[in-house]
C-alpha cells in the first residue's frame, strides 16, 4: 500500500533515536506524517549519561507520561541539584540547586540584597540556606513542590537519576504503540539525489530499502548520515574542555542515598556518582594528557562506596560540536550534533531541545517532494549554536575558577584563554553582581549564582537600588526566609520514604 504521508527516518535508536520518536509521533498529525526509526540490536549505544535536568519532567508531560510508572520502569530516583566537591580547593564544597535562591523585592535581585547585607557586616546565612532545594538536598529529604505559588515549597523544582538504555526502552514501546514502524537493521548504503544532494534512500543489510523525506542522524559519534555524507565540520573545543576520556562503572548502594548527582574533582578530571534505586553510577571523566588510562581506573575503583558490578568500561570522546546539525534533509540529534561533558547534566536536555526545535520546524507535509524552505535549516542550526555554546561557557567557568594550585591539568584550565562570551559575563558579574538572564536555553540566573559564589567569585558591588531599602528590614527579610526553608525541609520525608511510598521498583531501595 502507497503512503503519501511526509515520511521521517530516524537513523538509530538508544535515548536520542526514541526520545526524538517519541516526541515527533507526539507533535505532528499522524494523518500528514509518518515516523520510522531504524536501529539495530547488534550495534551497541553510548549511554548519554543517567543525571539529567528540570526540563525532563516538562519532555514526559509533554508526552503525557505517567510519572509513577516512568520512575519505576527505569529504576528512577529524584535530582534536586549537583554538588560539587574540591571544585575550588580541597574540603570546598557547594551544590548547583534546580530552583531559586531567596526571592526577588522591589524589582532587585535577590543576590543584590544578600551582597549588600554582606558587605554591611550583617551575620547573613551562606547562600544555600536561602534556597529550598539546596536544604533539601543537604538534608536527604525529598516531596513534591507545591502548586500554590505563594508557598516556599514552590521555590523549587526537580530532575530525576535514571537508567538511561531503560528510558529508551520504555519510550521506544511508548512511541510503538502510538505509531513509529520500528525496523531491526544496518544501513550499508545510501542513496543522494544528484541535483539537489539529498538522502533519498536507505539500503539496510538483507536488501530492505527505505526512502524518507527527511532523515534524522541519531547514529552517535560516528555521525553515519550528517558526517558520513555530507562532511558536516567539527568545531573542536578540547582547547577549553580538555577532558577527552571516561571510565564508567556501576557499584551497588550504599547507605548514601541522596537526592542529587555527586561531582568530585580529582587530579586530572572529576568523579560523578549518580544513586538510582538498583544501583550506583560512577564514573571518571579524565584528560588523556594528564594522566594514564590505568591510573584514572585506579583512582575510580579506590573511590566508590560500594562494591563494582561490572569492569570499568572506558568512553572517548571530542568536546565540541557540529557547525551546522541540519544541512540539506539531514539533521543530527544527540552525539551525531556534538558533545559536551556531562558536567552539569546537560546530554539529555539537548537532545529534548533539539527534538522540539525540529517538531516546531518540520517543514509542511504538503511540502513533500520539494526542496525545503532553507530558513528552517538556518533556524535549527542558529538554536543548536546557541545551546552549545551557553553551556560550553558555563561548564568552562567550573574548571577556570578554581584554586587547585600544583596540579598540573588544574593549573592549565586556570590560567587559559576563554571565550568573549564568558569573559564578559565574569567582568559584569565582578564588578556588580549582574548575572545572565537568557530567555532561551541554559542557564538561569541561580544556577550562575550557585557556582560563581560557590567558587570563591565574588562581585565587587551590588545594584545600587538595593540601597534604597532599610538595611535592618532586608536583614530581617534574609533570616526570615532562611528559617521558612528550614522549616519546610524538616517537615519532609526522606527521599528513600518518599519513593517507597511513589514509585519503588521491584528492587530494595536504600534508605
Amino acid at each position: 500500500m502507497n503512503d503519501s504521508r511526509f515520511h521521517i527516518v530516524i537513523v538509530g535508536g538508544g535515548t536520542a533515536g526514541w526520545m526524538t520518536a517519541a516526541l515527533l509521533v507526539r507533535r505532528l498529525p499522524a494523518a500528514d506524517y509518518r515516523v520510522t526509526l531504524i536501529e539495530s540490536d547488534e550495534i551497541g549505544t553510548v549511554g548519554v549519561g543517567e543525571a539529567t535536568l528540570p526540563h525532563i519532567k516538562l519532555f514526559n508531560d509533554m508526552l503525557g507520561l505517567d510519572e509513577a510508572a516512568f520512575m519505576r520502569a527505569t529504576r528512577a530516583s529524584f535530582k534536586l541539584g549537583i554538588e560539587f566537591r574540591d571544585w575550588d580547593r580541597p574540603g570546598d564544597r557547594y551544590i548547583h540547586p534546580f530552583g531559586a535562591f531567596g526571592e526577588p523585592w522591589g524589582g532587585v535581585e535577590f543576590q543584590h540584597h544578600w551582597l549588600r547585607a554582606r558587605a554591611a557586616g550583617h551575620p547573613v546565612a551562606p547562600l544555600g540556606a536561602y534556597s529550598f532545594a539546596v536544604s533539601a538536598a543537604e538534608a536527604n529529604v525529598f516531596d513534591l513542590p507545591d502548586s500554590d505559588a505563594e508557598s516556599i515549597r514552590s521555590t523549587y523544582s526537580y530532575a530525576y537519576h535514571f537508567d538511561a538504555g531503560l528510558y529508551a526502552a520504555f519510550l521506544r514501546e511508548w512511541a510503538r504503540a502510538r505509531g513509529v514502524t520500528r525496523i531491526e537493521g544496518q544501513v550499508l548504503d545510501i542513496a543522494r539525489d544528484t541535483a539537489s544532494g539529498n538522502l533519498t534512500s536507505l539500503t539496510l543489510k538483507g536488501g530492505t530499502t527505505i526512502a524518507g523525506d527527511l532523515f534524522v542522524d541519531c547514529t552517535g559519534f560516528r555521525s553515519l548520515l550528517l558526517a558520513g555524507q555530507f562532511e558536516a565540520p567539527w568545531e573542536d573545543w578540547t582547547r577549553w574542555l580538555p577532558c577527552d576520556r571516561a571510565l564508567a562503572v556501576p557499584s551497588a548502594h550504599s547507605d548514601d542515598f541522596h537526592p542529587y548527582t555527586r561531582s568530585t574533582a580529582r587530579t586530572a578530571g572529576w568523579q560523578w556518582r549518580i544513586p538510582l534505586q538498583h544501583r550506583v553510577g560512577n564514573g571518571y571523566i579524565f584528560s588523556s594528557q594528564f594522566i594514564e588510562v590505568d591510573d584514572a581506573r585506579d583512582a575510580l575503583l579506590a573511590n566508590l562506596d560500594g562494591a563494582p558490578l561490572a569492569e570499568p568500561r572506558l568512553l572517548r570522546f571530542a568536546p565540541g560540536r557540529r557547525e551546522r546539525s541540519w544541512i540539506g534533509n539531514c539533521v543530527a540529534i544527540g552525539l551525531a550534533s556534538g558533545f559536551l561533558e556531562p558536567l552539569e547534566s546537560t546530554s539529555i536536555y539537548l537532545i529534548q531541545a533539539a527534538a522540539i526545535d525540529l517538531a516546531n520546524l518540520m517543514p509542511r507535509a504538503e511540502t513533500k517532494g520539494t526542496p525545503f524552505d532553507p530558513a528552517l535549516a538556518a533556524e535549527f542550526n542558529r538554536l543548536t549554536s546557541m545551546q552549545y555554546e551557553r553551556v560550553r561557557d558555563f561548564l568552562i567557568l567550573h574548571y577556570i575558577a578554581n584554586r587547585r594550585e600544583g596540579e598540573p591539568l588544574w593549573d592549565y584550565l586556570r590560567h587559559m584563554p576563554i571565550p568573549d562570551s564568558l569573559a564578559h559575563k565574569l567582568a559584569l558579574f565582578r564588578a556588580r553582581g549582574a548575572l545572565p538572564n537568557y530567555q532561551y536555553g541554559l542557564f538561569a540566573r541561580d544556577s550562575w549564582l550557585s557556582v560563581l559564589v560557590g567558587q570563591g567569585i565574588m562581585p565587587g558591588g551590588h545594584d545600587r537600588l538595593a540601597d534604597t531599602y532599610d538595611l535592618a528590614i532586608v536583614t530581617a527579610k534574609l533570616d526570615d526566609f532562611a528559617g521558612r526553608i528550614a522549616r519546610g525541609v524538616k517537615a519532609m520525608p526522606s527521599q528513600g520514604d518518599f519513593i517507597a511510598d511513589y514509585c519503588a521498583a521491584s528492587e530494595v531501595v536504600a534508605a
